[in-house]
C-alpha cells in the first residue's frame, strides 16, 4: 500500500522537538490540484534560508510504497524559478526499504540551499520540496545478492 504517515511521537521528539500541538497538526505531503504529479511536503515550522546557505529540515513524515517503486523528491518549480533554491542532493530518492528504518524510522528530511541573492523565507505550512512516486525497472539478469536494509549502512539478505 503506496502512502504517507507521520514518524512515531517518540521520533519526533528525538529528532524535531517535545511538542505535541505541532506533530498533532502538522500536514502529511498532499497535492494541490488534480492532475499534480507531486505531492507537496509542507513546513513544521518558519524558517529562512539565506543566500550561500544550506539548512536541513526534518518533514516528520515516512512514506510506505509498493516492491517495485521509489519516492522521488524533487524541488518545487516556483523555488527555483522565483527564488533559486535547490534540494542539496538535486533529487532525493526514497527507496522502499527506508520505511520503517529502524535508525530513524524511514524519517524524510528535505535539505534547501539558496543560491539566490535574497532571504528565501518559509512560514509553516509552505511547501518546500515534492515528492513524486514512480514505478522503476529492474535489468534482466539482476542478480541482487545484498538483501534488505537493515539500517543507513548494513543490509540483511532476504531468506
Amino acid at each position: 500500500m503506496r502512502c504517507f504517515e507521520k514518524i512515531t511521537f517518540d521520533q519526533f521528539k528525538k529528532d524535531i522537538e517535545d511538542n505535541k500541538k505541532i506533530y498533532k497538526e502538522f500536514k502529511l505531503p498532499s497535492r494541490d490540484t488534480t492532475y499534480a504529479a507531486g505531492y507537496d511536503f509542507h513546513s513544521l515550522y518558519d524558517f529562512i534560508v539565506k543566500p550561500g546557505e544550506i539548512k536541513k529540515i526534518p518533514t516528520g513524515v515516512k512514506a510506505r510504497m509498493c516492491n517495485d517503486e521509489v519516492l522521488l523528491l524533487c524541488v518545487r518549480s516556483s523555488q527555483g524559478f522565483k527564488y533559486n533554491i535547490r534540494l542539496i542532493n538535486q533529487i532525493g530518492v526514497i527507496d522502499k526499504d527506508y520505511y520503517d528504518n529502524p535508525t530513524n524510522e524511514g524519517h524524510i528530511w528535505i535539505g534547501l540551499q539558496n543560491e539566490g541573492k535574497e532571504d528565501y523565507i518559509v512560514k509553516k505550512g509552505d511547501g518546500i520540496a515534492q515528492g513524486i512516486f514512480m514505478k522503476y525497472l529492474l535489468i534482466d539478469d539482476d542478480n541482487n545478492e545484498i538483501g534488505i536494509r537493515n539500517d543507513d549502512d548494513a543490509y540483511l539478505k532476504e531468506e
